[in-house]
């Protein structure tokens, strides 16, 4: 099997260049997505634009995302993940570029929207990345790919500071492509995955990117020959609903919901909890008074200062989630980030300091997106390849719904009540939790299935069971159980 070669040929040079092409991927997610939060006040300031068309300019990007999420998956599934992915990043560069030169309100409302179906396409990144990687490196790997969001979001604001006083915003839309021209050239040297390849039937090709694989990390091939595993209907979103997933599949799409919903849910809250000074701060009143009093504000040096410390609670979710991932499985490191999250939000329904509030919404935040990054290691590795690109792809447009959803709580139903605001978040978590619980199937130290009519561990038949863990491994990796 192709598993048996990858867990051979194990973690190298290729992958460590895979690493930093798939990075810049995500690279470039997350300028888009931080775009967001610079373009929408300058637009406002300058195109004298109301509150409710510059939350619709957020929204177009969520909802072109929704859309094409699913698609994207279907198109990788059916024609390869390198064209999938090759296609969505030359789409969001092309029209992020278009986006700069938009004359008025309605063309970057729908260019942006266009940029937002293009990003949709990005998690197949993860998809391509995790079929090249051996079982024991691809939690850490794919948590690692995490760090380039963090550098992304971090660069666009830099980049702002830097371009926005003097050039302007058509210039930090046109500039923040960067990361997705570079992509586009380099993505030529990427193969396609030999686990899809095999699937199609094209047995030469998938063996003569395996070859480059072992050639590249200075490793001799493994003898024998490559076990079919053909199977002719892929990307079929009916398949995420078999027997065998279709438990999985709806409880996944819960969680990839609640993980948005909370995650773009907290960062709108944080403005609006300070500005109001928590739950028990200002009356409704005198708010509305001031918010009344407000005159249009572009962002200044300390407003970017402020994004660019939100981002640094990126960093301790990532790290706790390293620690767990392995130790405690993908479940329960899931069920374990919401837990806390919602544990983070009781305290704000009283009346704590602004130190004491920037202390609970930091720890939130950086559960909540730790809780995303399991997500992403546990998706790929749940479904099998004919099925894998479109089940992650559904669960992100499952997860778009969410974030479309939020600022309707967090900005809305904050105005009436800050405690049923509060509840909703902490329900909603706590919902999530137990249903990463109920997971049935835990995919730590599993390999990649590859065909939908096999079951789990069928295709590890012929290896070495470990001595440790009692789980069909890999010979390879048994002795370093």
């Amino acid at each position: 099997m192709v598993e048996d070669a990858v867990e051979a040929i194990g973690f190298g040079t290729f992958q460590w260049k895979l690493s930093i092409l798939t990075g810049l991927a995500w690279m470039a997610d997350a300028m888009e997505m931080m775009i967001l939060s610079i373009l929408a006040p300058q637009l406002h300031c300058e195109w004298r634009l109301p509150t409710l068309e510059v939350a619709l300019l957020t929204s177009a990007v969520f909802i072109g995302m929704m859309i094409s999420s699913s698609l994207w998956g279907n198109i990788s599934d059916k024609y390869g993940r390198k064209t999938g992915l090759k296609m969505s990043v030359l789409w969001t560069m092309f029209y992020g570029v278009m986006s700069a030169f938009a004359p008025v309100y309605g063309w970057i409302l729908v260019l942006r929207a266009l940029v937002g179906f293009g990003i949709g396409g990005a998690p197949q990144s993860v998809t391509l990345y995790a079929e090249f990687l051996p079982m024991k490196s691809r939690a850490t790997c794919i948590l690692l790919i995490e760090i380039f969001w963090a550098l992304g979001t971090v660069f666009e604001v830099l980049l702002a500071i830097l371009v926005m006083p003097t050039l302007g915003w058509r210039w930090l839309l046109g500039l923040s492509t960067i990361p997705l021209f570079l992509f586009s050239i380099l993505c030529f040297w990427l193969p396609e995955s030999a686990r899809y390849d095999m699937l199609t039937g094209n047995h030469e090709k998938a063996l003569a990117t395996l070859k480059r694989i072992a050639t590249e990390n200075g490793v001799p091939m493994p003898l024998g020959k490559l076990i079919a595993a053909r199977q002719e209907e892929r990307g079929k979103i009916q398949d995420l609903f078999s027997s065998h997933f279709r438990w999985t599949t709806l409880l996944l799409w819960f969680i990839w919901f609640a993980n948005a919903f909370s995650y773009y849910g907290l960062v709108l809250l944080t403005t609006e909890l300070f500005q109001e000074g928590g739950a028990c701060g200002m009356s409704k009143s005198k708010k509305m008074e001031l918010r009344c009093n407000l005159e249009c504000k572009y962002l200044n040096s300390d407003d970017y200062k402020d994004l660019l410390w939100t981002t640094l609670s990126e960093f301790p979710g990532l790290l706790v989630t390293l620690w767990a991932i392995d130790r405690l499985g993908r479940r329960k490191t899931m069920a374990l980030c919401f837990f806390v999250f919602s544990m983070c939000i009781i305290p704000l329904y009283g009346c704590v300091g602004r130190t004491s509030m920037t202390v609970l919404i930091f720890i939130a935040r950086a559960f909540i997106s730790g809780g995303f990054q399991a997500a992403y290691v546990y998706t790929p590795e749940v479904y099998p390849t004919a099925t894998r690109a479109i089940g992650l792809g559904t669960s992100s447009g499952m997860a778009r719904v969410g974030a479309l959803i939020t600022p309707f709580v967090a900005q809305v139903m904050l105005e009436s009540s800050v405690y049923l605001a509060l509840s909703v978040y902490c329900c909603c978590c706590l919902l999530a939790a137990i249903a990463s619980c109920a997971l049935p199937i835990e995919t730590t130290g599993r390999g990649l299935q590859e065909s939908i009519h096999r079951e789990w561990g069928q295709e590890m038949v012929g290896r070495a069971p470990s001595q440790n863990s009692g789980e069909n491994l890999p010979s390879s990796t048994a002795s370093q159980g």
